[in-house]
């Protein structure tokens, strides 16, 4: 076999090589990297939003009400009992008195949204 032939193959091979290697680290980066980052952006976000008297969940599964906030730390009220816990920020998993918030503006745009569509669709009505 000739050797210039050996030679492009070789040098076709590696520019693939190169190309596929590019490729795979440009999709590890945007299916696994970028989310991630963006998910603990979120979560810090909502650690430092917490307030007294938001309901939140904590990694272990505690319940319990925000009676006190730290700079790093948290102190919750559990139950009716005023059984209080010291926490660090960082195990707290979700704050579901935002959520609450959340979901309540989401519902009160999305009502608004289909009163302006039905208004916008009886004046079409009205003027034919």
């Amino acid at each position: 076999m000739p050797n210039f032939l050996t030679t492009t193959t070789a040098a076709g091979g590696l520019g693939s090589t190169v190309i596929m290697l590019v490729l795979m680290i440009a999709i590890f980066y945007f299916m696994l990297i970028r989310p991630e980052n963006k998910r603990k952006k979120e979560a810090e976000q909502m650690r430092s939003s917490v307030k007294n008297g938001d309901k939140i969940v904590t990694i272990g599964g505690i319940v319990g009400t925000v009676v006190n906030i730290k700079e790093n730390r948290i102190v919750i009220e559990t139950s009716a009992d005023q059984v209080r816990l010291e926490l660090e920020k960082w195990a707290i998993s979700t704050n579901e008195t935002a959520a609450e918030n959340a979901k309540a503006e989401a519902k009160k745009a999305q009502e608004a949204k289909a009163k302006a569509k039905a208004a916008k669709k009886a004046e079409k009505t009205n003027k034919e």
